[in-house]
């Protein structure tokens, strides 16, 4: 068509508005393809003179190939509103073909065009602007918008009636193609040409030589302007590629003819009729080329091209530092203000002519003086006594393993074992006598035991971290019972099975007859007390390794002789035990001062506490026990069986010791337990919680109380203070608040002091929360083999606010975190391992514990969560 020549940048704003109402009504389907035509021409007549000296575009025939391309319509007007209406989204007519449908509508695009549009406005230029050109193979909105050729198939009708005229002008169909998209006619107006220029008609592909293209774009192509279907549209015209050029672009252009310039990332369309479109694609770098490589070889080729990886900057965001916020100081947190701590020291330990000068030579003692004496009950499944072991039996088997050890173990000229090595004992929990017998005979033959727990299978979950305990302390041999040994996992041959991550052992059976009986002049050497080890303590860590605490011979007797002066133990007395035999309290008070002691001890199974909970309580009323020791399951459990065995009397106790009675947790049991048996004989002042670390043993203990003599205070603590370490008293009505016991006093002959748990060691203030840390012969030494965890822990020497140390003597960490209160009574409100930071806060797995036991359930909790 004629009019297609004319700048309509360059025309009266009146006369943009009537374009643009046509092209709205036209993409709205108010009039047809021929009535706009006919509209525009009359709109566009007076303005025709005036570009009649340019040469027309030349006619195209309908059966030759032609430009597959569209062209941008006229800028839009300045008239805000007009400019508006004309960005509003129209519906595309239906296609038959059903290939291009609604799928490329896009708000997103319209909007980036729109913003182009203004920023076209303010620069007022009439040059094309940046556009992003895309290869043919790419498949996008615009390319379902081609103008009709040879090649084209489509079914579109508004297409179909403007290939049936013989003469078109490019304008004609790159606006019907335009008007049928899916966004309106403004939308394609990111790109505009000033003027018609001369072109000449295509040659065929073996006649075109594509020139040398111009230099790159100075900045990235707009993702908003419309692709490849523009730049075919002007890919016989010269377009600067930046799309701002110089003021006598035109002019340039006339002057330079028929000449064709592509721009760098454009495609031609312009193709013969048997020219297959694979021979056309897109490089990694966006450049178009001319090939008969295969599509699916050139996409291998482009991603061998790319990084296998994205870089690191892009796995993050620009914002992260705005989501991630870095907690502030809160002005109102709560300070520590209380003086520097002094070290609390116990105590002075008492020296008593009597007291053996090893704990062998207790046990040599008993077995020849008091050979009859019971030492150790065990009960059997229901409760019952199964066997006792007296003082006489258990020297004298504790001997005959000692010298098969040393002198029956691989031949006469080489032994297994030498005094110094460390051997296992794997030992089940329902036979106590065993794991007695086994324990002193390694002790009668300085030999280190290490006891652990009985391998269940050969995947069992922990048996690797015991693996690396028995690496880690060089263990080549094993002592079972038979019992115990029929009952580990075998192979088909009937060997032990190779537990995960253990050492290879030797299994030996310390059954009575598997023993030899040792000569006359035979005797276990017995040594005073020195620094060698004398038994290997498990203790598993926060990230689940099992370390051994070695306990040297003079702590383990020092042990005991704290103890008997803390707990004021008597020889003969009566003890019902239901812990752990094999570690932390249940060893240093059931194993080990009970035969100090001379006590006759009552072990109680784990599997004899599920089948009969209150058989401890059972055991304490017939023996007329004097001294119990439990956790605060057993009182619970107790509590709870306690309508079947009514006549049961607690009152022979002067001592029931609470292992666990350091946890905030333990305050509820034991007032529980104390307001149920309290009519059965249990005095208050017998109960005595202590707190415990298999690093520092035990760390404090309450002292049994005198009747009448009023019971220590409780601890009302505000919750929002022990979250910032600083120690606030609270009222008991609030639920913010944590009630603790005491656990007694600083052992004798020990000195204690609080410290920072992170960071240096340094001295807190009075009202400060921090780690215990404990001096005394009484002890753990290190952590065997571990020579790098040991320092950290065994050889702490405290600071004071200026970093001095306050002496020269270390420090035991005992992993409990607490305070000193009044009367220099101990209060431990959790541990090390169960710290929680939380926004620069902490919180302890003990206090959410607490919480929840706190909590009444009939009205908070609901059942089933």
């Amino acid at each position: 068509m004629a009019e297609s020549g004319v700048d309509v940048s360059a025309l009266p704003q009146e006369v943009r508005e009537q374009l643009a109402e046509l092209d709205l009504e036209l993409s709205e389907g108010d009039i047809t393809q021929k009535g706009y035509e006919k509209k525009r021409a009359k709109v566009l007549a007076p303005y025709l003179t005036q570009t009649q000296n340019l040469a027309p575009p030349p006619a195209y025939d309908a059966e030759s190939p032609g430009p597959s391309s569209a062209s941008a319509p006229e800028p839009g007007p300045s008239n805000s509103s007009s400019s508006s209406s004309r960005h509003r989204r129209t519906r595309r007519p239906h296609r038959s073909g059903g290939t291009r449908d609604e799928r490329y509508r896009s708000d997103i695009h319209t909007e980036a065009v729109q913003a182009a549009l203004a920023k076209h406005k303010e620069e007022k230029m009439a040059l094309p602007m940046p556009t992003k050109r895309r290869s043919a193979y790419v498949q996008s909105p615009i390319d379902n918008c081609t103008p009709p050729d040879s090649s084209s198939s489509s079914d579109d009708e508004a297409v179909s009636s403007e290939s049936a005229e013989p003469q078109q002008s490019p304008d004609t169909w790159i606006n019907s193609s335009l008007h049928g998209s899916s966004t309106s006619s403004s939308a394609s107006s990111t790109l505009s040409h000033g003027e018609s220029r001369p072109t000449q008609a295509p040659q065929p592909q073996s006649q075109q030589v594509p020139p040398p293209p111009p230099p790159a774009p100075a900045h990235p192509p707009h993702s908003y302007s419309q692709p490849s279907a523009l730049a075919e549209a002007f890919a016989q015209t010269r377009i600067d590629p930046v799309g701002v050029g110089p003021p006598d672009m035109p002019s340039q252009a006339q002057a330079r003819g028929s000449r064709v310039d592509l721009p760098p990332n454009a495609v031609v369309r312009g193709m013969s009729r048997g020219q297959s479109r694979s021979s056309m694609m897109e490089t990694a770098d966006g450049v178009p080329v001319s090939s008969r490589v295969s599509t699916k070889i050139q996409q291998l080729l482009n991603t061998l091209k790319r990084p296998k990886r994205p870089p690191l900057s892009e796995f993050f965001m620009d914002d992260q530092e705005e989501i991630v916020e870095v907690p502030q100081a809160d002005p109102n947190t709560p300070k520590p203000e209380g003086r520097q701590i002094i070290p609390v020291k116990g105590e002075p330990l008492g020296v008593v002519s009597n007291w053996p000068p090893a704990l062998q030579a207790a046990l040599t003692r008993w077995g020849a003086t008091q050979g009859k004496s019971p030492a150790l009950t065990a009960l059997d499944i229901t409760g019952k006594p199964l066997y006792t072991l007296t003082y006489g039996k258990l020297w004298s088997r504790s001997v005959k393993l000692a010298y098969t050890l040393l002198n029956k173990l691989g031949t006469k000229n080489e032994q297994i074992l030498k005094p110094g090595d460390r051997v296992a004992l794997v030992y089940p929990n329902s036979d106590p006598a065993m794991f007695w017998v086994a324990f002193y005979g390694c002790l009668l033959a300085e030999v280190i035991p290490v006891p652990i727990e009985v391998p269940l299978s050969r995947k069992d979950a922990g048996s690797s971290q015991v693996g690396f305990l028995l690496g880690s302390c060089s263990v080549g041999l094993a002592l079972t019972s038979e019992i115990c040994l029929k009952g580990l996992p075998k192979t088909p041959t009937g060997e032990i099975l190779q537990f995960k991550g253990w050492p290879r052992l030797k299994w030996v059976v310390t059954d009575s007859k598997y023993l030899t009986k040792p000569s006359k002049d035979w005797q276990p050497h017995i040594p005073t007390a020195n620094t060698d080890t004398a038994y290997i303590e498990y203790k598993a860590s926060k990230e689940g390794t099992v370390m051994g605490v070695a306990v040297s011979k003079v702590a383990m007797l020092t042990h005991c002789q704290a103890l008997t002066q803390a707990c004021n133990y008597c020889e003969g007395e009566t003890m019902v035990n239901v812990l752990d035999f094999k570690k932390d309290m249940g060893l240093w008070h059931g194993v080990l001062t009970s035969v100090m002691n001379r006590i006759h001890t009552i072990s109680v199974p784990y599997a004899v506490m599920k089948a009969c909970p209150q058989s401890w309580v059972q055991r304490v009323h017939i023996h007329k026990a004097r001294v119990a020791l439990v956790k605060c399951r057993d009182l619970h459990w107790a509590m709870m069986a306690h309508r079947d065995q009514r006549e049961t009397s607690l009152a022979s106790l002067r001592m029931l010791i609470v292992a666990d009675g350091a946890n905030p947790w333990s305050v509820s049991s034991c007032d529980a337990f104390l307001n149920l048996f309290q009519a059965h004989g249990l005095k208050p002042e017998v109960i005595c919680p202590c707190a415990t670390s298999p690093e520092a043993m035990t760390v404090a203990i309450r002292r049994p109380g005198v009747a009448g003599a009023p019971l220590p205070a409780r601890a009302v603590l505000s919750m929002t203070g022990l979250s910032h370490g600083v120690i606030r008293v609270n009222t008991e009505d609030k639920n913010s608040a944590l009630t603790v016991q005491d656990v007694g006093h600083v052992m004798p002959g020990a000195l204690m002091c609080i410290v920072k748990p992170d960071g240096p060691p340094m001295l807190c203030k009075t009202d400060e929360i921090g780690e215990i840390v404990v001096n005394s012969r009484a002890g753990g030494n290190m952590y065997y083999g571990l020579s790098g965890v040991t320092k950290n822990t065994f050889e702490v020497i405290p600071v004071n606010a200026s970093g001095t140390p306050i002496g020269e003597i270390p420090f035991v960490r005992s992993g409990l975190l607490g305070f000193i209160g009044p009367g220099s009574l101990i209060f431990v409100v959790g541990k090390n391992e169960g710290l929680l930071m939380v926004s620069g806060r902490r919180h302890n797995a003990d206090d959410l514990v607490a919480t929840a036991l706190a909590v009444e359930p009939v009205k908070t909790v609901y059942r089933g969560r």
